[in-house]
């Protein structure tokens, strides 16, 4: 990655997790929106917080060797909400490639005639990959989340087919 563009973008930093935080939070309803945005009490907010924290190490990972442990311990949390919440999958990592759209308006303004086209390319990839690392998550989470469903649907029938009598029961 050149200089230029990772220097421009550590210099940022502050302002693209925040830009970057909004665009994942704005996906909320409104009302959810503007809570998860001005509750700061992490203990209050556990959803913001965790989101926040996870976009921050998930942007470093993106200037270090991309290593696939650190980025699922930081997208799994994340994910996991969205999972749970019933985001489609779609809609449950599309704020990851949201950072491109932030991170190309950051560069055209610094670099208006195409000088960092190439890193952005690399950029783009290196986002490409934690989304397609995002969805696998979300996969895993809502399959564990169906079979936990079905595990208790199963337990429930039996607990009221036990409770009729309508179960054979063997002695000795």
């Amino acid at each position: 990655m050149s200089a230029k563009l990772t220097k421009l973008l550590q210099k940022k930093k502050t302002t693209i997790i925040k830009q970057w935080f909004d665009m994942v939070i704005d996906t909320y309803p409104p009302d959810t929106s503007r809570f998860i945005k001005g509750q700061k009490d992490p203990f209050a907010n556990p959803v913001g917080n965790t989101t926040f924290e996870g976009l921050q190490t998930l942007f470093d990972a993106l200037f270090d060797d991309m290593n696939r442990e650190a980025i699922v311990s930081s997208l799994d949390p994340i994910i996991r909400i969205r999972a749970i919440q019933d985001f489609t999958p779609s809609k449950a990592i599309s704020f990851i490639f949201s950072l491109k759209k932030i991170i190309r308006e950051i560069a055209n303004k610094e670099f208006p005639d195409d000088q960092v086209a190439d890193e952005l390319f690399l950029m783009d990839s290196k986002i490409d990959n934690l989304g397609m690392i995002g969805f696998d998550i979300y996969m895993e989470c809502r399959e564990k989340l169906y079979e936990i469903k079905s595990n208790e649907f199963r337990n429930r029938t039996y607990s009221a087919f036990e409770r009729a009598g309508l179960l054979k029961q063997d002695c000795c």
